[in-house]
């Protein structure tokens, strides 16, 4: 059965997602693996995901770790700066989807005050035909709950769906409920895939 909804990750998919190469551009290579040696930035992150607030999580992360606290708190302050550059060529494939008529929607692990920022900054997140994301939801990428959600939700059977995610887990975790899936490396594998699943031409795929 083709796929009629194509489900997109944010992070590293439509938008790119490297904290440590912001870090890099703000301080000396060496200081930032000290800070995120010595702070779990990213668990602080996933804290933000799952719905914990954003700044407060990130101003007491800062709180926690002093000789830190000017880079930490620009998790917070300098957000979009991180949250960038948009992937255009993976934001020119939904389009595409969209024009031929399939259902475009976004599965992330990202906050609600995440989400807004990145959706002011880049309007075309909220023109996805569905929103599906971790910190409303109250519950993250791989759990198994938050893919039923999503079945639930949109009520659709797991073999209509066509979800793309650049994390081993979150791809393994809607294979072993059905849905057809794409580990996203790049936006032209992206394309071969939905090629190969029959909701791209040879002529749409070419970037």
């Amino acid at each position: 059965m083709h796929a009629t909804t194509v489900i997109f990750d944010i992070g590293n998919v439509l938008i790119r997602w490297q904290p440590e190469a912001y870090f890099d551009t703000v301080t000396t290579v060496s200081r930032r693996k000290q800070m995120f040696a010595a702070v779990d930035l990213h668990a602080m992150n996933e804290r933000v995901d799952a719905g914990a607030p954003f700044r407060q999580t990130v101003y007491d992360t800062a709180a926690a770790h002093p000789e830190f606290d000017g880079l930490i708190r620009r998790w917070h302050d300098n957000w979009l700066d991180i949250a960038s550059p948009v992937i255009t060529e993976t934001l020119q494939i939904a389009q595409t989807l969209r024009a031929r008529g399939a259902a475009i929607a976004i599965l992330s692990n990202i906050g609600q005050e995440t989400f807004d920022l990145a959706a002011a900054r880049n309007p075309f997140l909220a023109t996805f035909d569905a929103l599906f994301l971790s910190g409303p939801m109250a519950v993250t990428k791989p759990s198994s709950d938050i893919y039923q959600q999503v079945e639930d939700t949109l009520n659709h059977s797991p073999e209509t769906l066509f979800f793309t995610d650049d994390r081993v887990e979150n791809i393994d975790a809607a294979d072993r409920r059905g849905w057809q899936t794409h580990l996203f490396q790049s936006p032209q594998g992206l394309a071969q895939a939905l090629v190969a699943h029959g909701l791209l031409t040879l002529a749409e795929a070419s970037l």
